[in-house]
């Protein structure tokens, strides 16, 4: 299955019972796994068509019964396990995730830690929905609220964060009960295969964790048809979060959605310029800009925009670029569509107008996938970089006048999932976070996510939330009892 010539990857890893198998479902072929560092063939993978997808569905309708009925002690036992085995493996699984992804080995084994950290908290947050007592209105009546869980739900995630986005996901549903059918992304089923592996050594019972891999408008749609999948979470594009949104409407799903980001990045004059710099360099180029949390829009005030682009510039040409396990700052984009994009957002800008302080073009003495990271100044609204996600390492500069005016201009978008703010000014932080029309928003810092917080976005940036309390709730019902004794 492995082809060594073209990929060091299974030398590099201790535990090579991480690498995809056979798999559980029926097969109608293989996909080609390339690392877009090199173009070289990572591995070769088993897909799966519609009678594979039927058939998880099955497994995990089969398996509900009991899991839901499972103390939720026993169930956390093995949540806690899977937790321990994903810890134990994290180089193993960064490297499989710099294989396959891309990103640099410091931010891989980032994500394993992140990633487990969503386990730890559901493995401890599955032992929290107790039933609540309602005070009657009724004589002679008592009454209760049940949390149960929803039953099969599908997870369809995304290959910016290959390892976090399918526990963030996984960890709250089966905390709750519920079994799950997860489909990766066929640019990283390496990493979600290997996290299969440790659920199943972590003891969830069989049908509890299916993973299907193959083209996904044919496994994700029987999902979205077949009523006995009661709920859907899905990270991506708001493009196809409207599809499945259409989909599902006939079978009437639980829906949580994570989808596209546009983030305004905005400076005040108060703002301490040095921390807004490397806050900036952090939020846009993080993940090699790959990023739904990623700014795109910097709107800097005309008072500091001068100084802030030579400082920015100044930090982003310090920027290293290499292929993931040099641990470089960035790494080759995923694919040569996402490269396409920035390209075109690049001229786009320029031709209305914009100034290329640094970078702007494929690093071609790396291969076709690296692009340098790019500063855009007086980028103006009309360019197609403000209004569009870029997805990719390219910040685009625009300096503003007014508080009223950049307001106006950051939420004047479909989009809503996070702002920055940097400001010294208590009042017009509390006045700016709470005008902007974002479902998070990050003062003076970039870092903000983690298990225990309530991650999500308004208008077209999604549906619901994902972690804290807010994660687990959303894969379950309330049922409310009223009980007459006499």
């Amino acid at each position: 299955m492995f082809d060594d010539h073209h990929s060091p990857l299974p030398e590099r890893l201790s535990d090579q019972g991480l690498l995809p198998g056979r798999g559980d479902f029926p097969a109608e072929g293989r996909l080609a796994v390339r690392d877009p560092a090199t173009g070289g063939l990572v591995a070769q993978v088993a897909i799966s068509d519609a009678n594979g997808a039927r058939a998880a569905v099955n497994a995990a309708q089969t398996a509900f019964p009991a899991w839901a009925a499972m103390l939720p002690q026993h169930r956390a036992d093995i949540l806690h396990r899977w937790h321990a085995l994903i810890v134990g493996a994290k180089e193993d699984l960064a490297r499989i995730m710099v294989a396959e992804q891309g990103k640099p080995i410091s931010e891989a084994r980032g994500e394993i830690d992140y990633a487990a950290s969503f386990v730890q908290f559901y493995a401890e947050e599955a032992l929290r929905p107790n039933i609540e007592g309602v005070t009657s209105h009724l004589p002679d009546a008592e009454m209760e609220l049940w949390r149960e869980p929803v039953g099969v739900a599908a997870l369809v995630t995304p290959w910016n964060f290959p390892c976090a986005m399918i526990t963030r996901k996984a960890a709250a549903a089966l905390g709750a009960g519920c079994t799950v059918v997860i489909h990766p992304s066929a640019e990283t089923p390496l990493s979600a295969l290997a996290l299969a592996v440790l659920a199943q050594r972590a003891g969830f019972p069989s049908g509890v964790v299916n993973t299907v891999i193959g083209d996904a408008a044919t496994i994700v749609g029987e999902w979205t048809a077949d009523a006995r999948v009661r709920a859907l979470s899905f990270t991506g594009s708001t493009e196809v979060g409207r599809l499945l949104y259409r989909q599902s409407a006939d079978t009437v799903k639980r829906l949580v959605m994570e989808l596209g980001g546009h983030a305004p990045f905005i400076v005040f004059p108060s703002a301490d310029l040095d921390r807004a710099v490397a806050e900036a360099v952090k939020a846009k180029f993080a993940t090699s800009g790959q990023d739904c949390l990623g700014a795109n829009r910097f709107y800097i005030h005309r008072d500091v925009y001068d100084d802030f682009c030579t400082r920015f510039t100044a930090a982003v040409e310090r920027l290293t670029l290499a292929p993931g396990m040099q641990d470089a700052d960035l790494g080759p984009l995923v694919h040569d569509r996402q490269v396409a994009k920035q390209v075109a957002h690049v001229q786009d800008a320029v031709a209305h107008g914009a100034r290329i302080l640094t970078g702007g073009e494929v690093a071609a003495d790396l291969g076709p996938l690296f692009f340098k990271p790019t500063v855009l100044a007086d980028v103006t609204d009309e360019a197609a970089i403000m209004r569009e996600e870029t997805f990719g390492p390219v910040a685009a500069l625009s300096p503003f006048d007014t508080e009223e005016e950049v307001v106006a201009r950051a939420n004047a978008s479909e989009y809503g999932l996070i702002a920055y703010v940097h400001s010294q000014d208590p009042r017009r932080i509390y006045r700016v976070s709470r005008a902007l029309q974002y479902g998070m928003v990050a003062v003076n810092r970039t870092k903000v996510t983690g298990a225990p917080i309530p991650f999500g976005g308004m208008k077209q940036s999604g549906l619901g939330r994902e972690g804290a309390r807010q994660g687990l709730e959303a894969f379950t019902e309330i049922k409310y009892v009223c009980r007459d004794w006499a």
